[in-house]
């Protein structure tokens, strides 16, 4: 079973965001949507969950139409992780990472369990860090904390978008291997959208080059490397090899 596909999926705004786009995504794979800003990729993300509802076309996500489902009890079964983490700033790190599973009705003592699990899945201590504010953290630290508040429900998908754009070279490298090693670990489904060529090569089971509100290409991340489909796949991968 797929756990995200989308069938000729078009929605419209002032230009066309979405063109027909279908797409699946195998259960544990780690699917890349990449391309350069308004390609369409965010737009197809958030079909996912039902935040952008498409003028034509279908949506499937964990074996649901996404257009039928219940969409908070289908959005509490889907994590996400957003370029700045996008934390609640009035709460601690402990109540950021136990927030699905309380608004799920978890047991305290079985929420507090899980984000202690959490914090040292994602190589933060409990005890310095569960009782911090964001603003007393790292750009590194709060992406961390935005993973595994992602995890703690222990959803089967995940989305990201842009997850690690907004951090320099050296730590968002480092989060990036991070993140390979625990998806190796959990086998999660990833959809994941980033303009970082090389980000998308590193994460990636597939990627999907995306203009224009169309798919371009699709294939392993060697397949794009070596045969880049001619035109704006080949140009856009030119552009980002260093000189």
């Amino acid at each position: 079973m797929h756990a995200v596909e989308l069938r000729e999926v078009r929605k419209r705004y002032a230009t066309t965001a979405l063109d027909g786009v279908s797409l699946v995504v195998p259960a544990g794979q780690v699917l890349v949507l990449l391309g350069r800003s308004g390609s369409g990729k965010t737009t197809a993300l958030k079909t996912v969950n039902g935040l952008v509802r498409p003028d034509s076309g279908e949506v499937f996500a964990l074996g649901e139409n996404v257009a039928r489902a219940d969409p908070i009890a289908l959005r509490r079964r889907i994590g996400y992780v957003i370029q700045e983490a996008g934390l609640l700033p009035h709460l601690t790190v402990a109540e950021n990472v136990g927030l699905v599973p309380e608004l799920l009705g978890w047991s305290r003592p079985r929420i507090a369990e899980r984000v202690r699990e959490m914090l040292e899945l994602v190589s933060l201590a409990p005890g310095p860090f569960a009782g911090k504010r964001p603003r007393e953290l790292s750009g590194g630290e709060r992406q961390r904390v935005g993973l595994a508040r992602a995890l703690c429900a222990d959803p089967p998908l995940l989305l990201m978008d842009e997850p690690f754009g907004a951090l320099d070279p050296l730590t968002r490298r480092r989060l990036q291997n991070e993140f390979r090693d625990l998806q190796q670990r959990l086998r999660r489904t990833v959809l994941l959208v980033t303009h970082d060529v090389g980000e998308a090569m590193r994460l990636a089971d597939e990627v999907a080059v995306m203009d224009a509100g169309r798919v371009l290409q699709r294939g392993a991340p060697r397949e794009i490397r070596e045969a880049p489909a001619p035109g704006f796949v080949a140009d856009f991968l030119a552009a980002a090899a260093p000189e």
